[in-house]
């Protein structure tokens, strides 16, 4: 009898991620980095693949496809906007099926993700909480769970109007919490905003070292601080009056959590060329 694309042979139900890099903005250790910290943070058989336009440097452990382009001008066709590709149908995405937990490739996985595959089984769209806008129904899309070839229609809405979605919404993930038919969203404790929930108010933060809050399993980083950035205590800012609070101390529970996932993966195959 054949297998199903998300169950091997044995039987387990295989957890499935998937991840996007197009472009120069991030390189491959970005890429291998989320490799590790997922495969030390979730248990039985994983399914990790990266949609690319450049597979150069990956680990042999991910798959890679090629990225998907979208049908939008200059520059919104390499922006956000792009991740709305993973709703085309599976066959124009090398075929990839079932449910997929997306994470955008700037996050640190900081404790299991099991619970990220086991949450509302049968709904088709769970996202993160989107902290800059508390309590609005609004999702960030760095971490959140999809089936394939369900959501289609949001990708045809958009191509069939992008200008008056663009001025209605800043970005993707508003588009999708204001457009899909229906969404969920994970326990508020398990995804932090790195700005949000681990950044000391002002004026601590000068001092104090950002922090993890209990219970976070992901911390995500979208737009500044990046994660080597807050490693390093940096946060980059154009604009002078905002460079005056935008300061952090380093976080080096950053590096802590990279050097483990390395340790285990290496550990991992050491144990199986034994």
């Amino acid at each position: 009898m054949e297998q199903s694309a998300q169950t091997p042979a044995h039987g387990v139900r295989r957890k499935q991620v998937i991840c996007m890099k197009w472009g120069s903005l991030y390189g491959p250790e970005y890429v291998n980095r989320l490799y590790a910290a997922v495969r030390r943070q979730t248990s039985g058989p994983l399914r990790f693949v990266c949609l690319t336009d450049d597979a150069t440097g990956l680990r042999p452990e991910i798959e890679s496809h090629p990225c998907p382009e979208i049908d939008l001008p200059e520059p919104w066709c390499n922006t956000g906007w792009r991740k709305m590709t993973l709703y085309l149908d599976p066959a124009s995405l090398s075929g990839l099926e079932g449910d997929w937990l997306f994470l955008d490739l700037d996050v640190v996985v900081t404790d299991c993700l099991d619970s990220f595959f086991e949450f509302e089984p049968e709904h088709p769209f769970v996202v993160m909480q989107n902290w800059t806008q508390p309590g609005k129904g609004i999702g960030n899309t760095s971490v959140f769970r999809f089936r394939m070839g369900v959501h289609g229609y949001l990708l045809e809405r958009l191509l069939g109007d992008f200008d008056h979605f663009r001025e209605q919404y800043r970005n993707e993930q508003t588009f999708i919490s204001r457009e899909i038919d229906s969404l969920r969203f994970w326990p508020d404790e398990w995804c932090a905003l790195f700005k949000v929930h681990c950044v000391p108010a002002w004026p601590a933060r000068l001092w104090r070292t950002p922090t993890i809050p209990e219970g976070a399993r992901v911390v995500a980083f979208p737009g500044s601080p990046n994660p080597p950035d807050a490693l390093e205590g940096k946060w980059p800012e154009k604009r002078w009056r905002k460079r005056l609070y935008k300061q952090i101390r380093p976080a080096p529970w950053i590096e802590t959590y990279w050097a483990r996932a390395e340790e285990a993966l290496a550990e991992e195959e050491a144990e199986a060329t034994n």
